[in-house]
């Protein structure tokens, strides 16, 4: 008889590791599935930086510094030796962003010190401007932690080919097994065959970080119009670059990361920085660049016994039984992922209501209303 699991999940990044790991701890039997490996998409390509948001104190500010203190007590209680608490400097772009940051100020909720541009100057830092120093920030090797978190989970790198209910289990097809399950998580990053899931509108975004040998006395990490980590056992990180424009998968370009090396002499002195590797991958957001996290609505069936849903109706949401997504967790998938594998666990075992912020559900509607006005 097949091996039966309480949760599989597809997709091996930070928002399945995380959520792999809690769901563990809540003594769950849980299989992740990934079709290339642990972290081998967006994930495994993260600068990781772990740090607040600022701006003027938007909707997604508050969720995004929530997610921030909870991130990083959750590493430092999990795997302090894979997150490096460095401190972030948050570096204005020009004399205009240097203008807002006062504006900023009033919305930083988080632990934070004004450092003068004479005092980035002491550090090594050709900044011109004053700049926001957030001393609880850091960020993660970012394969190490999901390495970390999946280390007492079964992993298989397995593509599942297709997914479907047998009695009260579902059974998911690989090229090598069938396996059952009674739940099923689709942490599947921009990717996302298994399920009818363009309501919520994923997208991928392309990220490149460089790994730079370097004898640099670096201290501290920072983020202007790229990040720059700092010098962790002799690897100074540059990236991670957002390049909307990539549709697909592409070979990662040293090119890209020379760019990069140019652009951060602006910031530190690069002169003995030693290219090690480049790392690339696709990273998941959503249209609205909240997390997505909850159940999936069954949107064959809303769309033919409601079709008035096109032109605006709001009949009761059907969701497909014990099918959940955690994804769209954007270029912060390491702040995100802690919180929201909180969030989503706590749903599934516990029947918790998820953050109504972060459900899904919120897109559905229009999407209809667009589907119909395209009609």
């Amino acid at each position: 008889m097949s091996k039966t699991y309480d949760t599989i999940i597809v997709g091996a990044g930070i928002a399945g590791a995380t959520l792999a790991y809690v769901l563990t701890q809540q003594h769950q039997k849980v299989l992740v599935l990934d079709k290339k490996g642990i972290a081998s998409g967006g994930s495994g390509a993260a600068g990781a930086f772990v740090s607040p948001k600022i701006g003027k104190g938007s909707a997604l500010q508050t969720l995004t510094n929530e997610a921030f203190e909870y991130a990083k007590d959750f590493y430092l209680r999990t795997c302090p030796e894979h997150f490096h608490q460095t401190g972030v400097i948050r570096i204005p772009k020009d004399e205009a962003d240097a203008q807002k940051f006062f504006e900023y100020e009033k919305y930083n909720e988080n632990s934070y010190e004004w450092y003068s541009k004479e005092r980035l100057h002491a550090l090594g830092i050709e900044a011109g401007f004053d700049s926001f120093f957030f001393p609880e920030a850091g960020d993660c090797d970012a394969p190490k932690v999901c390495q970390f978190l999946l280390s007492d989970i079964e992993v298989r790198i397995e593509e599942v080919l297709q997914l479907q209910k047998e009695n009260q289990l579902y059974q998911l097809l690989t090229p090598h097994s069938s396996l059952l399950t009674k739940n099923v998580v689709l942490a599947t990053g921009y990717e996302s065959t298994l399920a009818d899931l363009r309501y919520m509108g994923i997208r991928g975004t392309w990220g490149t970080r460089e790994d730079f040998g370097s004898t640099l006395d670096l201290n501290v990490s920072m983020h202007q119009s790229m990040s720059v980590g700092a010098n962790v056992d002799g690897i100074i990180k540059l990236g991670a670059t957002h390049e909307k424009e990539v549709k697909e998968v592409v070979s990662c370009s040293e090119t890209q990361a020379l760019t990069l090396k140019e652009k951060a002499s602006s910031l530190i002195d690069t002169s003995d920085l030693e290219l090690k590797e480049v790392f690339c991958g696709m990273r998941a957001g959503s249209k609205d660049y909240f997390p997505l996290v909850g159940k999936v609505i069954d949107v064959p069936y809303m769309l033919e016994t409601c079709p008035a849903i096109v032109r605006g109706a709001k009949p009761v949401l059907k969701h497909i039984d014990n099918l959940y997504v955690l994804n769209g967790l954007g270029g912060r998938g390491f702040v995100f992922a802690p919180l929201m594998a909180e969030i989503l666990a706590k749903h599934m075992t516990q029947g918790l209501e998820i953050d109504k912020r972060v459900n899904p559900d919120r897109l559905f509607l229009k999407w209809c209303r667009k589907l119909g006005s395209r009609e």
